[in-house]
């Protein structure tokens, strides 16, 4: 619970219907502001902070304790009021599966310096909890290629994939495997997430610099579609995690 937000209700005589009514959002966004995790737009934020006469950062402190880069910041919000999240992974296990352990090889491996690292897998494991274990978590589909799970040192792998495993059998998380033998297919050009919002779908693209947002959402989810047709079912992924005798 945002306790923050509750006395800043309460102190300013405002209650939900007439903090929606000055930020320009249904009620039922302001309720769900309350609850742990759901954090708002920046600009819902900023006017909600004027509307309460507070300090943005008074009533949402955890927003400025963030060290994603500037560019993702956006979608970590956008996941935070998600009710279902799907992704494609053609390289590396998505980062709200990944393993502490997993998470280092994978941010050390880039731009990152060694005295960074351990903060920013620190961060991802916060923003696992606040999306996944929240009260109200949403879905989350994964879907990723073989060619990720095979990849890493076997003594990281057997543990991520244990993780995987587990969470695979969450009753809000679905995790399908495309096979080798799927052959080419349509995600091979790169990985995405689309978020199903109270406003509707947006999509996140990454690549080699940042990653960009977008509402262009309509061929994702025909590749989307396409994929899940050539992945292995919730049953035989979790099956295929557990028996592993493709990794040496």
């Amino acid at each position: 619970m945002n306790q923050a937000l509750r006395v800043a209700l309460a102190d300013s005589g405002q209650t939900v219907e007439s903090l929606a009514e000055q930020v320009g959002v249904d009620p039922k966004t302001v309720a769900r502001w309350v609850t742990p995790g759901r954090i708002p737009h920046p600009r819902h934020r900023a006017a909600a902070a004027v509307a309460l006469g507070r300090e943005v950062e008074d009533i949402w402190p955890d927003v400025l304790k963030r060290r994603e880069p500037a560019w993702l910041q956006p979608w970590v919000e956008t996941e935070l009021q998600a009710t279902a999240l799907r992704s494609f992974q053609v390289a590396v296990v998505p980062g709200l599966l990944q393993t502490p352990e997993y998470a280092a090889v994978v941010l050390a491996s880039g731009l990152l310096g060694p005295e960074d690292v351990a903060g920013y897998v620190e961060t991802r494991m916060k923003r696992q909890a606040a999306v996944l274990d929240r009260r109200n978590p949403p879905l989350f589909v994964a879907v990723i290629d073989e060619f990720a799970l095979r990849r890493g040192d076997p003594a990281v792998m057997h543990p991520q994939l244990d993780h995987l495993a587990m969470m695979a059998r969450r009753p809000n998380v679905l995790v399908h495997v495309i096979p080798l033998d799927a052959g080419i297919h349509a995600g091979q050009a790169g990985p995405f997430v689309l978020a199903t919002t109270d406003d509707g779908s947006v999509a996140y693209l990454d690549d080699q610099a940042a990653g960009r947002l977008t509402n262009d959402t309509a061929p994702l989810w025909a590749i989307w579609d396409t994929l899940r047709s050539v992945a292995l079912p919730r049953r035989q992924t979790i099956d295929f995690l557990e028996a592993r005798s493709w990794l040496t």
